[in-house]
């Protein structure tokens, strides 16, 4: 197996290989070499070390996405593509190769300042990366928001501050089919609605070897092109559709000799999964966080001593609020889309495609060379 790596004027690599897992190898290669530090910190924010050398700004973030369980449902969902789809378990471990590859004797300036070296990354780490990347762009925090709205100013209220109805939907997702362009070609535009980040959450690149040759926007850390792609004969774009695919429950729980139990809904007191965690915070001391989940998912505000930040609560056991999202019930965050991604050849292809998505749930345009 061999491969190569070109760089056009405005230096986007354009990668080319004898296979599918050689241009992983090599996408990977490239996406450390010219991204390490900012891959290096989503590989922390996925696992919940980030504090350990970005301080006590991160702490927060890491005690959420340790109580959430991301590391270790990634960990889940990579067993399972490796039961069901292990052409696509492959070619993410040879991504992973590459970026070690590239990691190791990194010599980004970052690195000095913040007083780290590069770490090692594991087949199920693309994964966390993604969860985490996707974790705060569903419904949950805007939930959260809109019940503590509520609760301060009255049910009615919440009407005051929505962006979502009637009057404000919209949609930057478009498609133009060839019937209505100059060249017969159709089309497409989409938004992501990523936040302002710098270094960006995409990467222009280009993979190509004998089964395809796509030109798009990579997520680093991530293989292969997931949202924004064209492979010469179909483009695919997607815009994020802010779907409701996230759970939050209020959970009564209490402590016995034995560990915690969580009340479920049908008055029975039932055991909980628990154990703590370790936070390092770099210039303070290590914070122990207790991880607990209950049959409707992880909890992620709150325990058995009641919500954090000291919400009045009425009667009962105290208050915690628990998370159940799809990965972590169903162990599939749809990796299993992205090789067919890469090798559609028109819409039907793409449709197929994503019909294997799982997270995050987008609206996803696709137009091909016969202007459909």
């Amino acid at each position: 197996m061999s491969g190569a790596i070109f760089r056009d004027a405005w230096g986007i690599p354009h990668l080319r290989a004898d296979g599918a897992r050689e241009l992983a190898r090599l996408q990977g290669l490239v996406t450390a070499r010219d991204r390490g530090w900012q891959i290096e910190v989503e590989r922390h924010r996925a696992q919940g070390s980030s504090a350990s050398f970005l301080g006590a700004g991160e702490l927060s973030w890491d005690v959420l996405v340790r109580r959430a369980r991301i590391a270790d449902t990634a960990r889940r969902c990579f067993a399972r593509l490796e039961e069901r789809d292990p052409e696509t378990a492959d070619w993410i471990r040879a991504y992973v190769t590459g970026v070690n590859e590239g990691l190791d004797g990194h010599d980004a300036p970052e690195f000095a300042r913040a007083g780290v070296l590069p770490g090692r990354w594991e087949p199920w780490t693309p994964l966390a990366v993604w969860l985490s990347t996707h974790l705060l762009f569903a419904g949950f925090p805007a939930k959260l928001w809109r019940d503590h709205a509520a609760a301060r100013l009255g049910a009615d209220a919440v009407g005051l501050f929505a962006t979502d109805g009637p009057g404000t939907s919209g949609s930057n997702g478009w498609l133009v089919t060839g019937e209505r362009t100059v060249t017969g070609q159709g089309v497409i535009a989409g938004d992501p609605h990523r936040f302002i980040e710098d270094p960006g959450v995409y990467q222009q690149i280009r993979l190509s070897c004998p089964e395809f040759d796509v030109v798009g926007l990579a997520v680093p850390g991530v293989p292969g092109i997931a949202h924004f792609g064209h492979t010469g004969t179909v483009a695919w774009a997607i815009t994020n559709a802010m779907a409701d695919y996230q759970d939050l429950y209020r959970e009564r729980l209490r402590r016995t000799g034995a560990g915690i139990e969580a009340l479920g809904p049908d008055g029975v007191w039932r055991r909980a999964a628990r154990h703590t965690e370790t936070v390092e915070v770099a210039g303070e001391d290590p914070v122990e966080v207790e991880v607990v989940e209950t049959e409707r998912g992880p909890v992620v505000i709150g325990g058995p001593e009641g919500l954090d930040g000291g919400v009045p609560e009425s009667g009962g056991p105290p208050l915690a609020v628990a998370l159940r999202y799809p990965p972590r019930v169903t162990g599939d965050l749809g990796f299993g889309a992205l090789l067919p991604l890469l090798r559609a050849r028109g819409v039907a292809d793409v449709d197929r495609a994503a019909d294997l998505w799982a997270e995050p749930v987008n609206v996803l345009l696709a137009a091909d060379t016969e202007g459909g």
